[in-house]
């Protein structure tokens, strides 16, 4: 048995879960999420927490335990904290900007990239190399940094891009240490 899957997801204070037909919808401080779960996963609700179970031990099944249990652990946590994902711009003249709502983004090209976010994810210039990714949907956050960053990947000679914060960039030696 899946050992995440097994164990029941708490609810948090302040957040409300609800299970209709298929879709467990869970509202909290910060907003809505929902989400459509498999038939093949059963999950019951009580006062302070969520159990999901299922009807036999196929592979597939087994996998799709655990997922649903981190995803609604997932949601009900972005739904009264939130997630946030910072990125450093390192280089000579790579800067980040806020202008009428778009991220502008200067990488070292002859034109500045211009950047919209989706709905529900908020982006903050902290500084002129750091930019702060936020929202409610922990999935949704992971790929705008993962876009955001995909713009102009670190570079393993001299570590410019944009990279991920706290992220160690493997650093490889130039041609002259290589004789």
């Amino acid at each position: 048995m899946s050992r995440i899957g097994k164990k029941p997801v708490k609810i948090l204070k302040g957040v409300k879960v609800e299970k209709s037909g298929d879709n467990i919808t869970v509202n909290g401080p910060k907003g809505t999420l929902s989400l459509y779960v498999n038939p093949v996963i059963k999950s019951e609700i009580r006062e302070d927490e969520i159990e999901f179970m299922r009807g036999s031990d196929l592979k597939r099944e087994k996998s799709l335990h655990g997922l649903y249990a981190i995803l609604v652990k997932n949601m009900i946590n972005g739904v009264s904290e939130g997630f946030s994902k910072k990125l450093e711009l390192v280089g000579i003249g790579y800067r980040a900007e806020i202008k009428q709502g778009f991220l502008y983004l200067n990488l070292g090209f002859s034109h500045p990239i211009i950047f919209t976010a989706p709905e529900g994810i908020k982006i903050d210039v902290l500084s002129d190399t750091s930019v702060q990714i936020s929202g409610i949907d922990k999935q949704l956050v992971g790929l705008v940094a993962a876009k955001i960053r995909s713009l102009k990947k670190p570079e393993p000679y001299k570590g410019k891009g944009i990279k991920y914060e706290g992220e160690f960039i493997r650093r490889k030696a130039g041609k002259a240490a290589a004789k």
